[in-house]
């Protein structure tokens, strides 16, 4: 978690756009964990079912999305405003529980879908006069499309029983690649200095593979209050670094909303039932 709430800190320092920047990302971590899982001996237990393969391939399009506008995010506002907003994700999952799967609503939950969007509203610091001004909303914007791409990352993750979640990275990563082939502006990468292409490898092979290595090894042998607790390190970490190394100084308002969305993921991870902590609906980050 702490490794992942650093990745806003280096794709500023990749000098890609979103898009090229998450297409280097693909790449990077499918080498990494197909090199892992194959050493390993992991593909020997793997079991393939074409309808996990069809829901594994929708999350896969979902995540590759996700990060497109997540990482389009910290191009147009700072780190904070998007880490805190894009954090709103399992409030999201709440809601669209509620809506399609007709889960049973509770007061509390109201209230931290409530706290949540006032803390988004003052986290993004639009006011009415910047309506106008696209450049303005772009940011919070793109970080809000981002969570709700997340979110259905995590939905459709929950219909992933069989595969490892080896498999499911190294698959939805590999769609990445073939998604974004077409799209890639390939002379941006002409324009990279070494540095930059250690930090886009980087955010793959680190954000992306090593990361998850590690928090698969850590959930099955960690309680679900461990674990929940330990998740704020992600957007504790991201805004930390954006204080002290970017000097992004929040408002007071910013503050509040920032405290307000911490208060409300509070419910969704105390509430979560102990089943779902091994979930690999969690990791798909």
């Amino acid at each position: 978690m702490t490794i992942f709430g650093s990745i806003g800190f280096f794709s500023r320092l990749t000098g890609l756009p979103s898009m090229e920047l998450v297409f280097v990302r693909c790449i990077s971590a499918t080498v990494f964990l197909t090199a892992f899982w194959l050493i390993s001996g992991h593909y020997k237990q793997e079991k393939w079912q074409k309808k996990e393969m069809t829901t594994i391939i929708i999350g896969g399009i979902f995540l590759v999305l996700n990060w497109i506008f997540f990482f389009a995010s910290f191009e147009k506002t700072a780190i904070t405003v998007a880490i805190s907003i894009y954090n709103l994700a399992p409030i999201l999952v709440l809601v669209i529980g509620w809506i399609f799967f007709k889960d049973r609503i509770k007061w509390i939950g109201v209230g931290a879908v409530t706290l949540a969007f006032i803390g988004t509203v003052l986290i993004s610091g639009v006011r009415p006069s910047d309506l106008m001004n696209r450049t303005s909303v772009a940011g919070p914007v793109y970080a809000l499309i981002a969570a709700c791409l997340y979110a259905l990352v995590i939905i459709t993750g929950k219909y992933i029983k069989h595969a490892s979640p080896y498999l499911v990275t190294i698959i939805q990563t590999f769609i990445g690649v073939i998604m974004l082939l077409p799209f890639v502006h390939y002379s941006l990468y002409a324009q990279l200095t070494a540095a930059n292409w250690f930090y886009s490898i980087f955010t793959g092979v680190v954000h992306t593979g090593v990361v998850y290595l590690l928090f698969y090894e850590s959930i099955r042998s960690l309680p679900t209050p461990i674990l929940s607790a330990l998740t704020y390190l992600d957007p504790l970490v991201a805004i930390l670094l954006d204080v002290v190394i970017t000097g992004f100084v929040p408002t007071f308002l910013q503050i509040v909303g920032i405290l307000l969305i911490f208060i409300a993921l509070s419910y969704t991870f105390i509430k979560r039932e102990p089943a779902d902590s091994g979930s690999k609906t969690d990791i798909q980050q």
